[in-house]
């Protein structure tokens, strides 16, 4: 099995065009990040960066958050890796990519994601603070790049998700992590954790606050965005092999039966901290339409990830953009983010 590749670079490539500022009513920033809609495809869903543009109008994008990078190429786990079940999807790929030197040679100068005003996140993984700050120091470098996100979460891998269970360690990784990055917004997608400890908003305390000398764009010590959450750990069985229906085994559930569960940690996070330190929030599980997207902004997203149902039907962002707009106006909003936390609790 070979790593997958992203398409070679040709030996002349178009000038990158000005990214138009958005002032649209659905337009949104994150924290500097400015963009022209509130739907961005989740890490792992939409290739590398431009791969969406064949099947989707880039006018209903805000952002494509590419695969997770890693410091070396990773082949992930082999097949199978990837099952439907009853409302949702299991998968276990294992952070395949193509490793840092590609991606920065081969993705970044040459995407054309910008052309049409739609940022690319590109997404970083690793299982030791060295690691993450190898590849996060090359990205801070990128022109395609605009703005990184912290992948602490993947329960697909080992170590991918002990960053984002341990609030010590994020602090030091965040910490060390802004340091390396100080010209570009950085995101951490945090993993759902629901109940018990150390509980979801000490998680993202811990992100926000971070430890280190403040930095970036923002001036911040850790998180400029948080991005709640990532797969939910999971497992399959066939009843009449009796074997895990995965090869790894346990894997990441996503899609509709998640995202409930997705709805309160935005609101326990946006009310627990997120709102009151000025830290946007991209809600992300499960949604497939408009009324779900719609949930994720009452309860404190101010963007909304969409991946599971982009593989099943890649014109459903589409769908979602358009039915938030109309909802917003419906609800007397000049603009979607008026919304955002505006859940009614009495």
């Amino acid at each position: 099995m070979s790593v997958p590749e992203p398409t070679e670079a040709p030996a002349q490539t178009e000038p990158r065009l000005d990214k138009p500022t958005p002032k649209g009513p659905m337009s949104v920033d994150l924290a500097g990040l400015e963009l022209q809609s509130p739907i961005i495809l989740a890490a792992g869903t939409a290739g590398y960066a431009d791969e969406i543009l064949d099947v989707l109008k880039p006018q209903v994008l805000g952002a494509v958050t590419g695969k997770s990078i890693t410091a070396q190429p990773r082949e992930g786990h082999p097949t199978w890796r990837m099952v439907p079940l009853r409302g949702a999807m299991l998968n276990a790929i294992g952070l395949a990519n193509t490793g840092i030197e590609r991606f920065a040679e081969h993705v970044a100068p040459t995407h054309k994601l910008g052309r049409h005003g739609v940022r690319l996140i590109a997404s970083v993984a690793g299982d030791t603070v060295d690691s993450y700050v190898r590849v996060v120091s090359e990205m801070d470098g990128l022109d395609g790049v605009d703005a990184v996100e912290l992948n602490v979460s993947c329960p697909n891998v080992h170590g991918g998700a002990d960053f984002g269970v341990d609030p010590k360690a994020l602090v030091e990784l965040v910490g060390a992590v802004r340091a390396a990055l100080p010209s570009k917004p950085l995101i951490v997608k945090l993993p759902p954790v629901a109940t018990g400890l150390p509980g979801i908003v000490t998680i993202a305390r811990a992100a926000i606050e971070a430890q280190g000398v403040p930095s970036g764009p923002n001036g911040r010590p850790g998180a400029d965005v948080l991005c709640l959450a990532n797969t939910t750990p999971a497992m399959a069985i066939d009843p009449d092999t009796r074997r895990p229906r995965i090869t790894n085994g346990t894997g990441g559930l996503s899609g509709p039966a998640v995202h409930a569960i997705v709805v309160k940690l935005i609101h326990d996070v946006y009310r627990g901290i997120a709102r009151d330190e000025g830290v946007p929030i991209i809600g992300l599980g499960g949604v497939s339409n408009w009324r779900e997207a719609a949930e994720f902004v009452l309860a404190g997203a101010s963007a909304i990830g969409m991946g599971t149902a982009t593989l099943a039907d890649p014109s459903s962002p589409a769908r979602v953009h358009k039915g938030l707009a109309k909802w917003a106006a419906n609800q007397g909003a000049i603009k979607l983010t008026e919304l955002v936390g505006s859940v009614k609790l009495d």
